[in-house]
């Protein structure tokens, strides 16, 4: 054998790589990497080409190569072959390909680690789901990127040093905090010398200063755990395969490999660790009584000074690090290194630090949980806390309570929507649809019965045009902000970003129902209401125009009762009934009858996310390890969308995975967060009356943007980061979702309530949300026709909705306000 593998000239080699290209049939590209690798047996079906698009280059397929798709987690609607007859699976597999293609329908592969993960990526194919974007299950942190692994770090792995430590946020640091921290440990310093006894601590003292004002490249490491490792260069080697082996696997099998070698590498043993006397030394006690409290309040401040701001954890772990593990090492055990980046033996580091910040913490999680939602959570109870005890205002003033609780919704609203996430990906589809309906629009749903109440019970009809002011902005920012600005961002760095017309095709017709439905009220009034003027003059000498009024609009409340009560009311209680119909038959046209229209097909391989490059096309046949063939033809009723995985063998080898938050939890955090948003929107609308008495800005333009657009942040920031992913259909979805549920979910729940309680709501909306909203999902629609778009077409959406609001920031303030 190894006579045979010297005599291995470069020729051979030539001559064996054109035997596999002239055989396309059996052969494999040896740069091709292959995860699943398979023999081939006498009973196995015809090999299927393992070739597969990657993430970034997947292209439009024909109908003959769009057969050819490697991919694990299979649809119910994938048609399963046993082994067996080899006709039948071609002839069904072609005519499905034919009926597949000439619909124009695109199939897309979504990558997922788990059965919960491909449940939740399914469920934001879903119309009527909340779409999310965050893992609902804990990933390993080695099967994570590097940049990632580098966020979860514990400073406590010295790497080869990477440019200068000279930065910009380094130079910040020392501005910050490490010229502060210094001090301390320099006033502490003569205190534990003065005690005598405490004057290793002293040295200590004087070690930690001069680390602390610039601690980058430096290290710091306990004497006794320097250990030095061998290590052992691994030789490369050729691999020909075996003489008895089959034509076709030797023709097809890589030339060269190199793969790691067990090798027995002699380590030497640590020395015997020495029992330590450190906790039985006075000057231990002397330190813990005089120095470390004052350095424990030191670390603690800069620990929440650093942690709040997200980017600058680095900080906070590093004072996190020195307070836990360095303050209560023997002093004498310290050692402070300079790190040049040319060390050769590794040690034990306790704590090493490169850079004070680091931009990517936007992305660092705490048990599945957004750090920027970790954060502000102690804000909403901060607000609840001060809001409900300082009734005369004399701590905070009404402005900076209403801010303060604006801003408590934006976590709140997180935390729902990661809850309802949870619950849909770990439940069947009915509990999943019922938590979207019931959840899905509480966070919006409760400030606007909020301030209805609380007009109601003042007496005034100002909180009621707030609320249709809140409804009519969150429809246009759904509709034009959030598709256009991630239109935009999205362009910027992708040229041109496809979607699937059909799906939002639907959404476009569930919008155009929706405006039609909430509007119809208004334009019935404008049609038999009667005009009110206010404020007519008379004109001297003028006899043709005898009179001028101003504000003149159509009054169906006072002026003509009866027709408020006799006609359209049961036109408001008929088109409540209507919307939410519409919209249960939108969910059974979408999610049952026609569900081929979206044609997810969920997959464990690292094929990526389907939108990586554009989509990856599925007409699939691919070989599964049990031995089958799945064939992507739909038949039938096509049912992709309504299921994750075909085999649940195969969903079990994808790994064990840990949900961060089990349903149970998920549904007390639903209910918590319930509840406190209802106490947020609660102070929200106590505190606004102010604001709206003494401020020159249109209430109409507060309306439609701090108070529609804040509880939808967490929702705009899910779509920006589809649209940063190529996936932009899911970006689109977002905004067309919200809408759909402003319109034909929330609009009728109001309704309903107004129905038992009477706080005097009335659909009727002002000419300015009519005009705008009937504009705006005409153009979203032309937008939406070709199934393309780009950042000149988002410029176009977020330009017109910057009108709008100039158009409400002009406006006069309603007159009832």
């Amino acid at each position: 054998m190894s006579h045979k593998t010297s005599s291995l000239l470069p020729p051979d080699a030539e001559h064996l790589r054109r035997r596999s290209a002239a055989d396309p049939e059996n052969s494999v590209d040896p740069e091709q990497p292959h995860r699943f690798p398979r023999r081939h047996r006498p009973t196995d079906l015809p090999r299927v080409d393992p070739h597969h698009p990657e993430p970034g280059a997947a292209e439009t397929p024909s109908p003959a190569a769009s057969a050819h798709h490697f991919c694990h987690y299979t649809p119910k609607c994938f048609l399963t072959v046993q082994k067996g007859g080899f006709g039948t699976p071609q002839s069904v597999s072609s005519r499905c390909e034919e009926e597949v293609w000439h619909e124009g329908t695109i199939k897309t592969t979504i990558r997922a680690d788990n059965e919960v993960e491909a449940h939740r990526e399914a469920n934001n194919y879903k119309f009527g789901f909340r779409k999310w974007k965050g893992n609902v299950t804990e990933k390993p942190i080695e099967d994570q990127s590097d940049i990632i692994q580098e966020l979860h770090s514990d400073l406590s792995i010295v790497k080869p040093q990477e440019g200068s430590v000279a930065t910009f946020g380094n130079v910040v640091y020392v501005i910050l905090f490490g010229w502060w921290i210094s001090l301390i440990y320099l006033l502490i310093c003569p205190v534990m010398f003065l005690t005598i006894l405490g004057a290793p601590y002293g040295k200590l003292c004087l070690k930690m200063a001069w680390y602390f004002i610039w601690p980058f490249g430096k290290s710091i490491e306990k004497a006794t755990d320097v250990v030095t490792k061998s290590s052992a260069t691994l030789p490369k080697f050729e691999v020909i395969p075996a003489e008895g082996a089959d034509r076709t696997e030797k023709d097809s099998a890589p030339l060269l490999m190199s793969t790691p070698i067990p090798v027995r590498i002699t380590v030497p043993e640590p020395p015997a660790q020495k029992t330590s006397k450190h906790w039985c030394r006075v000057s231990t006690y002397v330190w813990l009584l005089l120095g470390f409290p004052v350095l424990a309040v030191v670390h603690s401040l800069a620990c929440v000074l650093s942690w709040l701001p997200v980017f600058s954890i680095p900080v906070a772990k590093m004072n996190a690090r020195a307070l836990t593990i360095a303050l209560f090492m023997e002093p004498e055990d310290i050692h402070i290194h300079r790190l040049d980046g040319a060390f050769e033996c590794e040690s034990r580091v306790t704590l090493c630090c490169y850079h004070a910040f680091n931009v990517f913490y936007y992305k660092y999680t705490v048990q599945g949980i957004n750090i920027f939602a970790l954060n502000l959570l102690p804000l909403v109870f901060i607000t609840i806390i001060f809001g409900y005890t300082d009734r005369e205002h004399d701590l905070c003033s009404s402005e900076a309570k209403f801010a303060t609780a604006i801003t408590s919704i934006i976590p709140l609203s997180y935390y729902i929507g990661m809850g309802i996430a949870s619950i849909s990906a770990q439940s069947n589809f009915a509990v999943g649809a019922v938590v979207n309906a019931t959840f899905g629009s509480i966070s919006e749903i409760t400030f606007y019965i909020t301030a209805l109440l609380h007009g109601y019970h003042t007496g005034t009809k100002c909180y009621e045009e707030i609320v249709k002011a809140a409804l009519t902005g969150t429809l246009l920012g759904c509709i034009l902000f959030v598709p256009g600005i991630c239109m935009i961002i999205g362009g910027l760095k992708h040229s041109e970003q496809r979607f699937n017309s059909r799906s939002a095709g639907v959404s476009s017709a569930l919008l155009f129902i929706s405006v039609g439905g909430v509007f119809a009220p208004t334009i019935f009034s404008k049609a038999f209401g009667k005009l009110v003027c206010e404020s007519c003059t008379n004109i001297p000498g003028n006899g043709s125009v005898p009179f001028v009024c101003k504000d003149c609009h159509y009054d169906t409340s006072q002026a003509v009762p009866q027709l408020v009560l006799s006609h359209i009311e049961p036109l408001v209680y008929t088109i409540s009934v209507l919307l939410p119909a519409a919209y249960l038959i939108g969910l059974i046209f979408t999610l049952k009858t026609h569900s081929h229209i979206y044609d997810i097909h969920i997959s464990d391989g690292p094929g990526g996310h389907a939108h990586g490059g554009q989509y990856a096309h599925e007409g699939a046949a691919s070989e599964q390890p049990t031995g089958e063939v799945t064939t992507g033809c739909r038949h039938g009723a096509n049912a992709c969308i309504n299921t994750a995985m075909a085999s649940t063998g195969h969903v079990a080898a994808a790994g064990y995975h840990v949900v961060h938050w089990s349903r149970l939890r998920a549904l007390g955090v639903l209910i918590a967060a319930t509840i406190l948003m209802a106490c947020c929107a609660d102070l929200c609308t106590q505190n606004i009356e102010p604001i709206l008495a003494h401020s020159y800005i249109s209430q109409y333009f507060i309306s439609v943007t701090v108070l529609a657009m804040v509880p939808e942040l967490p929702e705009i920031v899910n779509g920006i980061q589809f649209a940063l992913q190529n996936n932009i259909s899911l970006s689109l979805e977002v905004g067309s979702c919200i809408a759909v549920q402003v319109c034909m979910i929330q609009i009728p729940l109001l309704v309903l309530f107004n129905a038992f309680y009477d706080v005097g709501f009335v659909l009727v909306f002002s000419d300015i949300h009519l005009w705008a909203s009937i504009f705006s999902v005409i153009l979203v629609n032309y937008i939406f026709m070709d199934g393309k778009c780009d950042y000149f077409q988002g410029t176009a959406l977020v330009v017109v909705y910057l009108i709008l609001l100039a158009l409400y920031f002009f406006a006069p303030s309603p007159p009832s306000c």
